[in-house]
């Protein structure tokens, strides 16, 4: 029998391999976790129009946790369930801090809230996942966020003011993407005199095939939350739900926004390729992501040996 209930799994770096695809060894081994009665769930830092198509790879119809643990939602209905929102007066002066270091802001919103009154009353609300606040337009953008946006079809609204966000009250994450040197000195900003009320990452993104380099020119994402989001929390939300204690969650991730989860989950398992962070904060370590871990993983936990 196996001695846990509910697995969590990351994507970029964990699920995915390399080249962001699911391996079918992987989606074998989530669907015999299903079929043994274990509740699998994707907890990723994309938003859910950014891991729609990866959500129906694996037939993921239980909620998932998106956004780094800011929503709960629902893959096939594609509605918010739960959400961890930001107070307005701090996203606004997150914004005002990034534009006045020549940042674009990326304002992520739950997009339930987001769909036009008009907007037909189906299970598939039509709203935006981002306003972009840019005085400078796409021009004012990173390269790598545009490709992002384009390549998943993200719905966005490009605006040049923040007063032009209709929806303030439902920003559940803001950001910028950048170099490391060129986002260091906005995040050493905001950390020295905003850190204690927020919840935070500075991480490598997904970047196109290419681009890369020297290590100051790698391509980062720096983004806030409420102080109470993080993928734990809503990974806990989520667990209460179907009645799982702690102890019961099994969790399986590779970078910083991981490793709070792989710390508190009753086992948290890291990739093989995760960073040193996330190794140390695990009770285990399966296979690479280009070596199928997660599917190693699931079925170490399924003979009942992890």
């Amino acid at each position: 029998m196996p001695n846990y209930d509910l697995i969590a799994i990351d994507l970029d770096g964990t699920l995915l391999c390399p080249r962001g695809e699911v391996s079918r060894e992987n989606i074998d081994a989530i669907r015999e976790a299903r079929a043994a009665g274990l509740t699998v769930t994707v907890c990723t830092g994309r938003g859910l129009a950014e891991c729609l198509h990866v959500t129906e790879r694996i037939e993921q119809a239980d909620p998932v946790v998106v956004a780094g643990g800011s929503i709960v939602a629902c893959p096939v209905r594609r509605r918010t369930l739960h959400r961890f929102a930001m107070e307005g007066p701090l996203v606004r002066d997150l914004v005002g801090r990034m534009l006045a270091h020549g940042h674009a802001a990326l304002i992520l919103k739950d997009p339930t809230a987001t769909a036009p009154a008009d907007a037909p009353a189906d299970d598939q609300p039509r709203g935006h996942d981002y306003v972009v606040v840019s005085p400078r337009g796409w021009a004012g953008v990173d390269p790598v966020t545009r490709w992002w946006f384009d390549t998943l079809k993200v719905p966005v609204k490009l605006v040049s003011s923040i007063d032009e966000d209709e929806h303030p009250e439902h920003t559940v994450r803001v950001g910028v993407c950048g170099t490391r040197a060129a986002t260091s000195p906005v995040a050493g900003e905001i950390l020295a005199e905003l850190g204690g009320r927020v919840n935070h990452h500075h991480f490598g993104a997904v970047v196109p095939e290419g681009v890369g380099g020297d290590p100051d020119q790698h391509v980062v994402i720096f983004e806030l939350f409420a102080r109470s989001a993080s993928k734990w929390s809503a990974v806990s939300h989520l667990a209460a739900q179907h009645d799982v204690p702690p102890e019961r969650i099994c969790a399986i991730g590779n970078d910083v926004n991981d490793v709070d989860m792989l710390a508190r989950a009753g086992l948290g398992i890291a990739v093989e390729n995760a960073i040193p962070e996330a190794r140390a904060a695990a009770r285990a370590v399966t296979k690479s992501n280009d070596r199928h871990g997660v599917a190693h993983a699931i079925r170490q936990v399924l003979d009942g040996r992890w």
